[in-house]
């Protein structure tokens, strides 16, 4: 039924086995529909890394119903798309499809969600899947150094390993592994089934009773490790490679934070997406040192991870390191000014608005807010939380995190360098 949560542009209910929904009814001719389950790499245990992607991509192999190639045709014989994805706390399963194909996607994913077989003769080969897919990301050492910077910084913590898992870890799985996982944490009262789309939201939840009431699960729910103390470490790794790569940072702020706004608006101002951020304009435009320079923020649930990115020549790469250090500095020990910071809030909000226009983006951050906080913010109301946020708050922000005494270092640099 329908509760407290509604708001005028989406409607939140609660179906009898404790699963929340959320839609939002928009004028498309395509929908979206996102299974999310609070579950990702940081619930393996030991002997597990990289279970929860491995299951991941079994989902797709079978349910009692279907084979694998059935699963796939009954989206794309319609044109729609159907794919899965894993995070640290997180793993999302998701369609696309035009509107008149709404039950049938929605059907696909809750049968897959309550029916996986996880065959026994497919466990071999998407082991060799995930196999090459951990060779092919070792190939980019862009996206290597991050995995490597959080085991830098969490150790042995689940934070700290790769989603993918490792060349020892994958090849040991078995399928009790997988259906002792599945049970004890793919459960309909931990989950949010989120939709965009173009029907109202009577007939999804008409759609969700009938297609997902039947899910149901018993027994206990395992219980989280609790997020590690963040170390401070400095390496410098060689590589194979022929560009340097650097990533800085440390310790953030948890998703419950009082001052996550302030978080997301002060790493939005340092190297966020847009060209004009203070690293992209004070390092790559005036000095031309760095190819690639961002920053990022990661908020869990009971910890986060901020950093910066960058990649440059090996000769520039201590310049590069000094000037992300100055401009860390500044934001704590100067106060943006008025104009300054109304222009980063508006820049703020205009991306935020943005992101809303693409339905599929839409229908995962809603079911996010949902599972994270138990409640979604309208565009309106994201908008206030913004522009509350002051120059002090951001100042403050910036002394609690910047603190160059917990700051983490990690290099990739060519091996004829060192």
């Amino acid at each position: 039924m329908v509760d407290s949560l509604k708001r005028p542009d989406f409607v939140v209910g609660t179906l009898p086995n404790g699963l929340r929904w959320i839609h939002q009814q928009v004028a498309s001719p395509t929908g979206h529909i996102g299974i999310l389950l609070p579950v990702g790499s940081r619930d393996e245990g030991p002997d597990e890394e990289g279970l929860a992607h491995f299951i991941e991509h079994l989902l797709f192999k079978g349910t009692t119903r279907r084979k694998a190639y059935h699963i796939l045709s009954r989206i794309e014989d319609v044109g729609g798309e159907l794919n899965a994805y894993t995070g640290k706390e997180d793993t999302t399963l998701y369609a696309s499809f035009l509107v008149p194909h709404y039950g049938r996607a929605m059907e696909l994913l809750f049968d897959i969600i309550q029916n996986a077989r996880f065959p026994e003769k497919e466990i071999p080969k998407e082991k060799d899947v995930i196999l090459d897919e951990i060779d092919s990301y070792r190939d980019s050492p862009s996206e290597l150094i991050f995995d490597e910077f959080d085991a830098l910084v969490y150790g042995d913590h689940p934070l700290g390993r790769n989603i993918l898992g490792t060349e020892e870890s994958v090849p040991t799985f078995t399928r009790e592994q997988v259906v002792n996982f599945v049970r004890t944490h793919y459960r309909p009262e931990r989950a949010v089934l989120s939709s965009v789309g173009g029907i109202s939201a009577k007939q999804f939840e008409r759609m969700a009773l009938k297609y997902a009431a039947a899910w149901t699960v018993e027994g206990p729910v395992a219980d989280r490790l609790a997020a590690p103390t963040v170390r401070v470490s400095k390496e410098h790794r060689p590589k194979d490679i022929h560009q340097s790569h650097l990533v800085l940072g440390g310790e953030g702020l948890h998703v419950h934070h009082d001052n996550l706004t302030a978080m997301v608006l002060l790493n939005n101002l340092l190297g966020g997406p847009a060209m004009n951020s203070r690293l992209n304009l004070n390092i790559r435009e005036r000095y031309g040192i760095a190819y690639h320079i961002e920053s990022f923020f990661n908020p869990y649930s009971d910890t986060g991870l901020w950093g910066v990115y960058a990649g440059t020549d090996g000769e520039t790469m201590d310049r590069c390191y000094q000037l992300i250090m100055r401009e860390l500095k500044q934001l704590r020990e100067k106060s943006l000014g008025t104009l300054q910071f109304n222009k980063a809030k508006t820049q703020l909000m205009g991306q935020m608005a943005l992101a809303q226009e693409s339905n599929s983006s839409l229908m995962t951050a809603l079911g996010k807010s949902l599972m994270t906080f138990n409640r979604v913010d309208t565009f309106a109301e994201m908008a206030t939380k913004v522009d509350t946020v002051t120059p002090a708050q951001l100042q403050e922000v910036a002394n609690r995190i910047f603190d160059p005494s917990c700051i983490s270092e990690l290099r990739f640099v060519p091996t004829l360098t060192e």
